[in-house]
């Protein structure tokens, strides 16, 4: 006896045939007498409007038929009747089709009652299959029988696959299209077709990724997805993932930018030891954990994907370890988060000018970034533009691991050269965006370097305490040096030893306050607060333009201000004539400086002395030759000379007209014998009249090369304005002019006068003049 012995339904091997008494009402022909050809039985598979499909019985095909092939009532055909037709080809195409169909009358039972059936199953060994196929529970087989003379036992031998069953297959949806798509195949590496007529279900609901089973059958020599339906999610299972991770380094990465020749769809490379053996692993896009740039020589942990289907390996879950960039060549920068959009930003960097660019995607471990966080990174070139870089890789730093400057460990020792200033800014104007800003000036100290003389900025916030260095003082400090641009700054700047400075210094008064006020230097350059406090004398007798000394000092926050302020009686208000003007007034001189001659008492020529535009009063006044003028002296402390200040000129003349909003003042600059002037000019808003005596003040435009007046103050009033008496002539022509003489003028009416009220013509009533007589 054989063993691996098998049951094989015995009906299964019956050859169907047919008997011509089974055609509709006995006949072999059809109504128009054709003869019958060779012909063939099937079921119909598939019936529309018009046409429709048989499986043929004998042989694996599908044939197409159209309904006027069919003789009989249409409407009794069924899905799968059973039909006799004839194999034809199509003219058109040359596809073999069905025609002449029939259906096949169903066989008619007996009456009589049949109680059973028999059955029996034939046993069969592994060597009885012809073909060396693989057959399982359903196929349809044909076989010859075979007794056993010994045992009279039957078994079967010779076996032949007739049809393989038909076995549910399980996938998942990886392409839809419009009318179709295509099934990945959970048992082999493979696709295929399926068309939305064969999915069972809400075809609404079908997406790309969803797990489905289906039946396969073939059609026109291909394999086709049928009777397609949907599963639990997680149902179809491609590999398995090993449990343990491994590490190795990435020896070939993923392309950013694919070509058209790449058609591998795992390009990646890893190289691990696994097992004490080196191995190639592959990996794709969609293996890796994060969309953080690999570059090669990046040390990886990952899981091995094992394909239940083919059995290849390949790398997935792949994240980048924290030590990779100790094996890899990369040139890493560091810099601070400056700006943050909705997915991307921009990083200031420690070593470059530009702001660099980087996408979220590239932060590793996951990092939540904010502005001014402190990052390291990689920069790469844009594979759109090689003219732009990005930043790849960023790791969040520490906080204070970034540093912009590098400061020196060795201290040096100098001299303060020049001192700093703060930043001042002139909120007098109307509008804040006119707002002038002098921005703060950098100081100078010397020091000495290896015999070499050098010197070096600083800046007041790079000052240890509140104390200001001043010219001549002994500081010691550190030099800071900006990576990017190399430039060097004293920082941590320490007074050694301070420079005692008692010099007295010489100004004017220039703003009076309530409890504060101005000196203006004897420089003109520059204005110094002081406080009521610091004032050495009585308050009283202070007054604007008075020459005081001083001294100065500084307090919180380094401001400048004077203290011991103390009146200088010694310089008068002296008189004077102006000999030369400014250049300002008369470009036509080589000298920039105005010359005052002083009078004296018995009218005599005095010392000249020069002034400049800072010894005016007011700045803005043109002062013209031969103007006499009230001034004071004072002393230039750089180079003791002598200058004229608080240079008021002595003007008065009188108003020649006034035109509405302008006039005339008689008054000779250059070659013009009036002066201009505008009525804003007059102060405390008084109305001149003609012949009014005034003060002014001259100043020139610079873009029309024209003086005018302002600062307009009158002085006195000048004569009222007396009605002068008609003359002789016109009286005397009135008195012999009568209504009916037609010589005499007359006054002809065009259009009546409108009132403000919108009232036309006049309220009081016109008199009748009497002829002769003049009112």
């Amino acid at each position: 006896m054989k063993t691996n012995l098998g049951n094989i339904l015995r009906s299964c091997s019956v050859q169907m045939s047919f008997d011509p008494g089974m055609l509709h009402n006995g006949h072999t022909a059809f109504a128009n007498g054709t003869a019958v050809g060779i012909r063939e039985t099937g079921v119909v598979e598939k019936l529309l409007t018009s046409y429709g499909f048989i499986q043929c019985s004998e042989r694996q095909a599908r044939l197409f038929f159209h309904c006027s092939q069919y003789n009989g009532n249409l409407q009794e055909l069924k899905i799968g009747d059973d039909v006799e037709f004839e194999v034809s080809s199509d003219r058109r195409t040359g596809k073999p089709i069905a025609v002449k169909l029939l259906k096949i009358k169903p066989e008619v039972l007996p009456e009589e009652r049949i109680s059973g059936q028999e059955v029996f199953y034939l046993t069969y060994t592994p060597d009885d299959i012809e073909g060396n196929m693989h057959l399982d529970t359903g196929d349809k087989v044909s076989f010859y029988m075979e007794t056993n003379k010994h045992t009279g036992a039957v078994s079967a031998h010779n076996i032949v696959l007739v049809k393989k069953k038909q076995m549910r297959c399980q996938g998942v949806v990886c392409a839809t299209k419009e009318a179709f798509g295509f099934i990945e195949r959970a048992d082999v590496v493979k696709e295929i077709f399926f068309h939305y007529s064969e999915f069972k279900g809400d075809l609404e609901a079908l997406q790309a990724g969803d797990d489905v089973e289906f039946t396969i059958k073939e059609r026109n020599g291909k394999e086709v997805a049928t009777d397609v339906r949907l599963l639990a999610q997680g149902t179809v299972i491609f590999e398995d993932i090993s449990i343990e991770q491994f590490e190795g380094t990435v020896i070939k990465v993923i392309p950013k930018v694919t070509t058209k020749n790449q058609n591998d769809p795992l390009p990646g490379r890893i190289c691990a030891r696994i097992s004490y053996t080196d191995k190639e692993l592959l990996f794709g896009e969609k293996d890796t954990k994060s969309k953080v740039t690999l570059l090669e020589g990046d040390h990886v942990q990952f899981n091995i994907s094992t394909d239940r289907r083919d059995k290849l390996e390949r790398a997935t879950n792949i994240d980048i370890l924290p030590d990779t960039f100790h094996f890899t060549k990369e040139s890493r920068e560091m810099g601070v988060i400056a700006a943050m959009r909705d997915g991307f930003g921009f990083i200031k960097c420690v070593d470059r000018d530009a702001r660099m660019f980087f996408h979220f995607s590239e932060v590793l471990e996951e990092s939540q970034l904010h502005i001014s966080d402190e990052v390291e990174f990689t920069v790469v070139p844009d594979m759109l533009s090689a003219q732009r870089n990005h930043a790849v890789r960023i790791k969040k730093l520490p906080k204070g691991t970034v540093s912009f400057h590098t400061q020196s460990e060795q201290r040096f020792v100098g001299v303060v050269e020049k001192e700093t200033t703060a930043a001042i800014t002139n909120n007098k104007s109307a509008s804040p965006s006119k707002a002038k800003e002098k921005e703060a000036e950098e100081g100078v100290i010397s020091y000495e370097d290896c015999g070499v003389k050098l010197t070096v900025s600083y800046h007041v916030k790079d000052l240890e305490g509140a104390a200001q260095p001043q010219a001549g003082d002994k500081v010691e400090f550190s030099i800071n040096e900006v990576k990017r641009t190399g430039q060097q700054s004293a920082v941590t700047i320490k007074i050694l030893n301070r420079t005692v400075n008692t010099k007295r210094l010489l100004g004017y008064i220039a703003t009076l306050k309530d409890n504060f006020g101005f000196i203006e230097t004897a420089n003109h350059d520059q204005e110094i607060f002081f406080h009521y406090s610091e004032l050495c004398g009585d308050m009283e007798n202070l007054e604007l333009g008075d020459t005081v000394e001083y001294t100065l000092s500084k307090g919180k926050g380094n401001k400048v201000s004077a203290e011991k302020v103390t009146k200088d009686v010694g310089e008068a208000v002296m008189l004077g004539k102006v000999v030369r003007p400014l250049r300002s007034v008369d470009p036509s001189q080589t000298e920039y400086q105005g010359l005052i001659e002083h009078s004296e008492e018995e009218g005599t020529k005095g010392q000249n002395y020069p002034f400049g535009i800072m010894g005016m009063t007011n700045k803005a006044d043109c002062l013209q030759k031969g103007e006499l003028v009230k001034f004071q002296l004072c002393t230039v402390a750089q180079t003791g000379q002598k200058m004229a200040c608080n240079v008021v000129p002595q003007r008065k003349a009188l108003v020649e007209c006034v035109k509405d909003q302008f006039g005339f003042i008689t008054y000779e600059v250059g070659e013009s014998k009036k002066l201009f002037f505008h009525v804003k000019e007059v102060q405390d808003g008084l109305e001149l009249q003609t012949g009014d005596e005034v003060e002014f003040s001259v100043i020139l435009n610079q873009r029309t090369g024209k003086c005018s007046a302002c600062n307009v103050r009158r002085v006195s009033e000048g004569p009222k304005p007396v009605a002068t008496p008609r003359p002789d002539r016109l009286v005397n022509r009135l008195k012999s002019i009568t209504l009916d003489d037609a010589s005499a003028p007359r006054l002809v009416i065009v259009r009546q006068p409108r009132g403000p009220d919108n009232s036309k013509g006049f309220n009081v009533e016109r008199k009748t003049r009497q002829p002769g007589v003049i009112d």
